[in-house]
């Protein structure tokens, strides 16, 4: 009996320009069992190579200040520049291709807590308006209405442009809109807000730095409860910034770290540090959301991954596939307790763990008194009010 059988060359089948033969497969099921616990051991491996190779430091920024960092901003036309004030005054705009310093001035006597630019390239800097193209134009003065407490921050909504809030130091959140010269809604805290944030993609939400150690997320339509609590800091939070997808928010705070957030949860899923950062009072993140940059009491300017393991080298399609593959294991395993052990895990330093624990024990302690409290006394009666809505004292239209 004759059998014909099917026989083609090598080369019918062989990607063109390639010596790696293609490799038959069958694909059916019954011939590869046990395919649950292969994936789970690729994501095991895909989570630690993930943290073997996680390193989120870049680089810093020329020779930084001489003075420490409390306020940046970005160039909202470029995504090369950013300009830095510190405490003795100066102003300095950094390429961030080159990481060095391209332009500076000495624009204040004292610290400088505030800077933004403007739309035709202006440097605005707490009430100076300087012109980069004109490098010896006089400052213009601009000056805004005195407030009865000392005004912290002010931001203006990147959607609603005539709508901005500001914080102060009387701990209240108060939204302005410019159309109408009247501040529209006042709200006090039980803590004081060091920082301010508009979402750039959804114009009514916000994000507040507080001095409680939180950042609250709100929606300005219904102020009387936050949208999210975001606990993880370990002191002060001293500045806060959406990316510029809206997803996630990037935070700098007192304990000498900054820390990454996803809006819709309650802990970080990151945190930096180094040994010689100190106090960081200000971080942003880059306009292509790839990068982030933390400024400190020590005057430099460190330049981060938003990934820490995450590579900007130009990746073949077949490196591509493998990353995107790993990533949905990985994802797709992220219940399994040795996986979610491994994707969690930061070493930090022992102040701030030790400041953790001793946290954690405060915050245990309250609430056993509070519980001891309610059953004892006419407050079981009352109704609980929910970590989303205990910061909020009053409220004012």
């Amino acid at each position: 009996m004759k059998v014909k059988a099917l026989s083609r060359p090598v080369s019918a089948y062989q990607a063109a320009g390639s010596d790696v033969a293609k490799q038959p497969r069958n694909l059916d099921s019954a011939l590869h069992p046990f395919e649950r616990a292969r994936e789970y051991q690729r994501a095991l491996n895909a989570v630690k190579l993930e943290r073997m190779h996680a390193a989120p430091f870049v680089g810093q920024l020329g020779r930084g200040h001489v003075d420490g960092v409390y306020s940046m901003a970005k160039d909202p036309n470029s995504l090369q520049h950013v300009a830095s004030g510190s405490g003795d005054g100066v102003v300095k705009v950094w390429d961030l291709t080159d990481r060095d310093e391209a332009w500076h001035t000495t624009a204040h006597d004292n610290i400088v807590k505030g800077m933004d630019w403007t739309r035709d390239r202006k440097l605005l800097t707490v009430i100076s308006v300087y012109d980069l193209e004109r490098h010896t134009a006089a400052p213009e003065v601009l000056r805004w209405p005195t407030a009865t407490d000392t005004i912290t921050h002010v931001a203006f909504n990147y959607v609603e442009t005539t709508v901005l809030a500001s914080c102060s130091t009387d701990r209240s959140v108060v939204i302005y809109d410019l159309r109408t010269s009247t501040p529209v809604t006042k709200t006090v805290l039980s803590f004081a807000t060091n920082r301010i944030a508009w979402s750039p993609m959804e114009a009514f939400n916000m994000a507040t730095a507080s001095e409680d150690h939180n950042v609250y997320l709100f929606d300005m339509r219904r102020f009387d409860r936050a949208l999210n609590v975001l606990k993880d800091h370990v002191a002060a939070v001293m500045d806060v910034e959406y990316s510029p997808t809206g997803e996630e928010l990037v935070t700098a705070s007192w304990d000498r770290t900054i820390r990454l957030w996803n809006r819709d949860r309650g802990h970080s899923r990151d945190i930096y540090h180094t040994k010689r950062m100190q106090r960081v009072m200000a971080a942003r993140w880059t306009p292509d959301s790839k990068y982030l940059l933390s400024g400190s009491d020590d005057g430099n300017i460190r330049v981060w991954r938003a990934n820490a393991s995450e590579r900007q080298a130009v990746k073949s399609a077949r490196h591509r596939q493998a990353l995107e593959y790993n990533k949905a294991l990985v994802d797709r395993f992220a219940h399994m307790p040795e996986v979610r052990r491994i994707k969690r895990h930061r070493h930090v330093p022992k102040v701030l763990k030790k400041a953790g624990e001793i946290k954690a024990d405060e915050i245990k302690s309250i609430k056993r008194r509070e519980e001891n409290e309610r059953k004892h006394s006419k407050k079981q009666f009352e109704k609980r009010k929910s970590e989303r809505e205990k910061m909020v004292l009053a409220r004012e239209k």
